[in-house]
């Protein structure tokens, strides 16, 4: 019996890594001789870089940043020939502030484009902006800053800095990354602004009240005004991406892609689902959001297209079942239920994911079958 495990990061708790061995040993416990293939996942948030690189290798190239805070931060960088992998979490991650400190009008996105040009002094030609987890919200205004973009002080200084820009001038930031291919890997498909941009949609998850998210969008749109004044890229797709870096992005010429298929492309699934009997993949949480884009729907789409039953270990699950069903899922489990409360599940996930597992291997014997 082959399994191929294909995990996103279980936030707060596991890694993807840690998530595909725990569910691969459980599976173990039950069917020793059974052919168990992990293949750890990112949407290109967290893990992105660590997953990248266990995927098809390359160099990690180690920098000191510029935190989201202003402290320095140690991150990696894959490069792999004249492609370069950024993960934005490791520069300006939310895991780097601690909660009592969360402001999204202070953090900057300002490591990110030190990375970014640390990746173009190393000769990357293509450079990948996995997009996630940030703590953030100044458009990208601190990545553009970092890349000679002027008021260095005004844009370097968090969304909140935003506020009343007149003008800002882009070009030496353009001029650093002339030649490279820019992309934004996100499956978030926000706008910049309004009801639907980074302030009101992310805002809260990064410690931002009401009236400082209607003060974090209004700062945004004075930024926007000062480097977009047709309008245009603040509409864009994406562009609300990890509290607007992706629009920064964007406004250097950059492009939106899914981070889910440049991943699942990168390790290769299609070819590891083919001929498997079962896919397993699983997050944190798989809830309504799961099923458009995120990548669990990914995951299970690659397994339908062979005919292969996918099913989802999750710390919680509330997705629609006619829905996960639609979409390629044929059962998912709650890491919470099995282990019986939610202090359980987050204090012994990995423990907890290994034991669900086992119990899920029991009603798929070696010749395949659905749940039981």
């Amino acid at each position: 019996m082959r399994i191929v495990i294909a995990p996103d990061k279980f936030a707060g708790t596991l890694s993807a890594v840690e998530a595909a061995e725990a569910v691969a040993s459980g599976w173990r416990d039950v069917h020793p001789g059974a052919d168990t293939r992990t293949v750890p996942l990112s949407d290109g948030g967290p893990g992105f870089v660590e997953v990248l690189h266990a995927a098809i290798g390359g160099k990690l190239l180690t920098a000191e940043v510029t935190g989201p805070l202003g402290a320095p931060v140690r991150a990696d960088l894959l490069l792999d020939g004249e492609t370069a992998y950024v993960e934005s979490a490791l520069a300006c991650g939310l895991h780097l502030v601690p909660r009592a400190d969360r402001d999204p009008a202070r953090t900057t996105t300002r490591g990110v484009g030190e990375l970014i040009a640390r990746a173009v002094r190393a000769g990357a030609r293509t450079v990948v902006v996995g997009m996630g987890g940030s703590a953030t919200n100044d458009g990208g205004a601190g990545m553009l800053a970092a890349l000679g973009a002027a008021p260095a002080d005004r844009l370097g200084g968090g969304g909140g800095a935003l506020a009343g820009l007149g003008a800002a001038d882009l070009a030496p930031a353009r001029a650093a990354v002339e030649g490279v291919r820019l992309i934004a890997a996100t499956d978030v498909d926000n706008p910049l602004l309004g009801e639907h941009g980074a302030s009101a949609v992310f805002g809260p998850q990064k410690g931002a009240g009401s009236e400082q998210v209607r003060a974090l969008d209004a700062a945004l749109a004075d930024f926007a005004d000062a480097t977009d004044p047709d309008r245009a890229l603040r509409a864009e797709p994406g562009a609300g991406a990890a509290g607007g870096l992706g629009y920064g992005l964007l406004a250097l010429g950059g492009t939106v892609e899914s981070g889910v298929a440049r991943v699942l492309e990168a390790v290769g699934l299609d070819a590891l689902a083919e001929g498997a009997d079962l896919v397993v993949t699983g997050e944190g949480s798989f809830d309504f959001q799961s099923l458009r884009g995120k990548l669990p729907h990914g995951v299970a789409r690659t397994a339908a297209r062979h005919g292969v039953p996918c099913v989802v270990t999750a710390g919680a699950v509330s997705a629609d079942p006619a829905e996960a069903a639609a979409a390629g899922v044929t059962a998912a489990y709650s890491l919470v239920e099995s282990a019986g409360s939610t202090e359980a599940a987050m204090s012994r996930s990995a423990e907890e994911l290994r034991a669900l597992a086992a119990s899920i291997a029991r009603t798929w014997p070696d010749t395949g079958g659905a749940k039981g």
